[in-house]
């Protein structure tokens, strides 16, 4: 049976960016967050809504997507935190209770089989304690050193997608490299930048590809040419630390030429393009986190503030069109997997996502999927940043 719903005009509706980031924030929060197998001093998230009790206590969970929801919730902390507070900590409780969850439900470990996964949740733990005052650093240097292990050159990488695996792509490289941007190895960063800048650029539409593995026989790299949305995020991102922290105007250069792309290329009226639900559900949202880092991260010395608008147009259109299109519900905004179409209200019935040979496939009804309302609140809290003028690191210019 549908949740009942109700007209998106229905009581005062939220005026600013940051109000709708923090609509969607409680909704979000609302339908899935809950104990870990009611374990004290824990959360987790069921991976669908509506979904029974016992199959969001006790069915799948999906790794990468509780990465990228202790990212949001960083997000919120900083983005509204009380009066007299730099972050709200009653949002950072709930993060380390997340971060508690995702470690006894991984069965003890930090740690997994795919190393895109690991870099995803290693990034989130590092902005959680630098925001809000955490502390996991055992974590932290496990799963960084786990992408610095992962670097395999001599075999045509690159870091692999997983373990026992031949299969280089950005959806590893990318997240790995502004991981270890962020934990002081720049040198390491930079060259798996250059790997995804000479391997990885389609030719003709200058946007990146998935990732390249080897051909028959073991024979030469075959490029996999699939175009992803969060592939450009994550480039966008890797170039922006690397700016940041060396000041090299390369990686200006090939920031302003991936942007041109995705706007000209991949963008659809200014706003980014939806993949479906399951793991889908998630890459526009990662687009709009990083193309909101070139907003207000950039060093003002290094570039001109054309990049910087170009890339606010992108979130903010993309963040309109996410909220005009939501559907609401009795228990908050739910939005749908592509933010230029109306979303439909979820349902319990039909099929779940299911996870199948490494990726998450969508639920028949895609807005059901936890990923596709991470990606759209995404979305939201990158147009908050943009809006509170909120950048990620303390401004100062590159060397």
């Amino acid at each position: 049976m549908a949740d009942a719903t109700k007209s998106p005009t229905d009581g005062p509706a939220p005026t600013t960016a940051n109000d709708r980031a923090a609509a969607a924030a409680a909704a979000v929060s609302d339908r899935h967050l809950r104990r870990m197998l009611w374990v004290p001093g824990t959360r987790l998230a069921a991976v669908a809504w509506p979904m029974s009790t016992l199959a969001s206590h006790f069915g799948m969970w999906h790794y990468w997507w509780h990465a990228h929801l202790i990212d949001l919730l960083t997000d919120a902390a900083i983005h509204r935190p009380p009066e007299d507070r730099s972050f709200d900590p009653d949002v950072a409780d709930d993060v380390d209770r997340l971060l508690r969850g995702v470690r006894l439900r991984n069965l003890g470990r930090w740690t997994n089989n795919y190393y895109d996964d690991m870099a995803w949740l290693g990034l989130a733990i590092e902005r959680a304690d630098r925001h809000l005052g955490l502390d996991h650093d055992a974590a932290l240097r496990t799963l960084s050193q786990r992408m610095v292990g992962a670097w395999v050159p001599d075999l045509g990488g690159g870091i692999p997608w997983r373990t026992m695996d031949l299969f280089f792509n950005a959806p590893a490289n990318g997240p790995a490299a502004i991981l270890l941007a962020r934990t002081g190895r720049v040198e390491r960063a930079t060259a798996m930048a250059d790997w995804m800048d000479a391997n990885l650029i389609d030719a003709t539409s200058g946007l990146v590809i998935d990732g390249v593995k080897p051909g028959p026989r073991g024979g030469e790299m075959e490029r996999v040419t699939a175009i992803y949305t969060y592939c450009q995020g994550v480039v966008l991102g890797t170039e922006l630390e690397l700016l940041r922290l060396t000041g090299n105007p390369v990686h200006a250069e090939r920031i302003d030429r991936l942007l041109h792309a995705v706007e000209t290329r991949l963008c659809v009226d200014g706003v980014i393009p939806g993949a479906g639900g399951g793991d889908g559900g998630l890459f526009a949202g990662v687009l709009a986190r990083y193309l909101a880092l070139i907003a207000t991260d950039l060093p003002s010395a290094q570039v001109s503030d054309d990049l910087r608008r170009r890339a606010a147009a992108l979130v903010t259109a993309g963040a309109d069109a996410a909220w005009a299109n939501r559907v609401e519900t009795d228990r908050g905004p739910v939005f749908g997997p592509d933010w230029r179409t109306p979303a439909v209200p979820p349902r319990s019935d039909g099929g779940s996502a299911r996870f199948v040979e490494g990726a998450v496939n969508s639920s028949e009804i895609a807005e059901r999927d936890l990923s596709v309302q991470l990606s759209a609140w995404m979305a939201l809290e990158a147009a908050a940043a943009i809006e509170l003028h909120l950048p990620e690191h303390a401004q100062k210019d590159a060397p």
